[in-house]
């Protein structure tokens, strides 16, 4: 058996996700700054006949990031799918006159840092699986930049360009990466962006291994 990391684990797309992939005979290892969340989600996906675990780490902390990926892997078994997809802090959300160049460190730090630090610690064992899929979800300011968000325009840009980069990179060795764009809210009652459909969207993504930008539905004009 095989793992599915998610990182950014949450009862909304984090556990639509995390049961996707379960169901599909992947073990689950769930990420998240918060351990009551963590052992919410382990129970509902317990109840589902999931194995999944939690760990605890924050995406701006490499060593626990490094570590929780580390012990998943090593519990519940290789790493084949990494979902990267944090909600960014409210802090992150300046109009971009009123962002300093201080302002820019968390964003980087969540967006591009956190980003390479999971992909270099799962990276080793999909080699050695021969296979591995690796997905990033962004919201629209990945690819339009928003003013008035600009932190997390600036940092979105910066991870959609590293997870293209792993694209075109890592295509030779049967590792897949690829972006799903989430232009709007996501709601529960939303045809194509609601957690469930998401989470068909990610596996479709991951089996059909099909180009690198996906989207949830077109952005507005």
């Amino acid at each position: 058996m095989t793992t599915f990391a998610l990182i950014g684990a949450g009862p909304g797309l984090g556990l639509a996700a995390a049961r996707r992939f379960g169901t599909a005979g992947h073990s689950v290892a769930l990420i998240s700054r918060n351990a009551q969340h963590l052992d919410e989600l382990t129970a509902e996906l317990a109840g589902d006949g999931i194995e999944a675990r939690g760990f605890t780490a924050d995406v701006l902390d490499i060593e626990s990031l490094t570590a929780a990926l580390y012990a998943a892997g090593t519990s519940l078994g290789t790493v084949e799918v990494l979902q990267y997809s944090p909600v960014p802090r409210a802090d992150f959300m300046k109009p971009v006159l009123d962002t300093g160049a201080d302002d820019l460190d968390a964003p980087l730090g969540f967006s591009v840092k956190g980003p390479v630090t999971a992909v270099n610690a799962v990276l080793p064992g999909m080699r050695d699986l021969g296979r591995g899929t690796l997905l990033f979800v962004n919201g629209s300011s990945a690819v339009r930049p928003n003013p008035n968000v600009a932190g997390t325009s600036i940092a979105f840009a910066a991870e959609s360009a590293y997870a293209r980069m792993l694209h075109d990179t890592l295509a030779a060795e049967n590792i897949h990466a690829a972006q799903l764009i989430v232009p709007g809210a996501i709601r529960p009652d939303s045809e194509h962006s609601s957690p469930d459909a998401l989470a068909r969207r990610l596996y479709d993504i991951h089996t059909g291994r099909d180009g690198f930008r996906h989207y949830s539905e077109p952005l507005p004009g």
